[in-house]
């Protein structure tokens, strides 16, 4: 028996930890637009891959330097996070990486294998991962 098709038998069972990766961009560093992209990210992160809030284990958020109006998690507690561990860093400033973004690595139960889970790139951030379908 090959190597997948070992990862497939023990995938099909119970849930597994996996983690979500997601990105977004604002077109200005308001409070209102970081909530609001962070918000539609995990709204999209958790619909595309038929994860419930009950799911979610806990999430880090990174962002670039110049997203500083607020906490990403801040955006998170607004839609129902606020009994999940959050966790936002600073982005590592290499040059020529895109600016003005909040990524998110978010840890969940679930039954699907790896090959079956959505990565969700929005906005300006859609160019980050060009090896993920849309």
């Amino acid at each position: 028996m090959g190597e997948d098709s070992i990862d497939q038998q023990r995938d099909a069972g119970a849930a597994r930890v996996r983690a979500l990766r997601g990105a977004t961009t604002v077109d200005e560093d308001t409070v209102a637009q970081v909530t609001e992209r962070t918000q539609d990210l995990l709204r999209a992160m958790l619909g595309r891959n038929g994860v419930s809030h009950e799911d979610v284990i806990s999430v880090l958020f990174t962002a670039t330097d110049d997203v500083r109006s607020m906490f990403p998690a801040t955006a998170a507690r607004g839609i129902g996070f606020g009994d999940v561990p959050l966790l936002c860093a600073r982005e590592l400033a290499v040059p020529g990486s895109q600016p003005l973004c909040v990524r998110v690595m978010m840890h969940v139960e679930t039954r699907r294998s790896r090959a079956e889970l959505h990565h969700v790139y929005l906005q300006g951030a859609r160019g980050l991962r060009d090896d993920l379908p849309e």
